[in-house]
């Protein structure tokens, strides 16, 4: 299963929570300054940390700057598929360049997020892979002009 795949809402307790929103809030936080905050020791909230990662709850990573590594294009498609939208799904997620999948409702069956080095990249991956997919009905793409909002504390309930 992928680690955000579908399966159950896991049952966290107070504490395990504190030690998400306390990695939200700085990835790079100590397991020492995270035990400190919620009242355990520096192993035990790596053990937690473990834990929560290998189950799936939670990934721990860098969040990168796309332009500040040559990314200069990224842009939001909108795909309409006919048949099964889980098979196209799986194949526009093994596309190096497809960051982000969702399956959705409404006007598009599938939103694909993309990250290119620039627009002539960006026509190859539409006219050379994703609209190649056996499925693929018509795509229409969204360029970002500029990202205004990017943040992933929203906390646990």
């Amino acid at each position: 299963m992928t680690p955000f795949g579908k399966s159950p809402p896991a049952k966290l307790d107070v504490v395990s929570k504190a030690i998400i929103e306390q990695l939200q809030s700085d990835g790079r936080r100590s397991y020492a300054e995270i035990g400190k905050a919620v009242g355990l020791s520096e192993a035990a909230v790596r053990q937690r940390v473990q834990k929560l990662t290998e189950s799936g709850v939670m990934q721990v990573v860098a969040v990168t700057d796309p332009m500040q590594l040559g990314f200069f294009r990224q842009a939001m498609i909108g795909v309409r598929v006919a048949g099964d939208t889980t098979v196209v799904a799986e194949k526009l997620s093994a596309i190096a360049a497809v960051d982000y999948v969702v399956l959705t409702a409404g006007s598009f069956d599938i939103l694909a997020e993309v990250v290119c080095e620039d627009d002539d990249q960006l026509i190859d991956l539409l006219n050379k892979e994703i609209r190649k997919i056996d499925g693929v009905q018509s795509t229409e793409t969204f360029v970002y002009l500029k990202l205004q909002k990017q943040f992933y504390n929203w906390g646990t309930r």
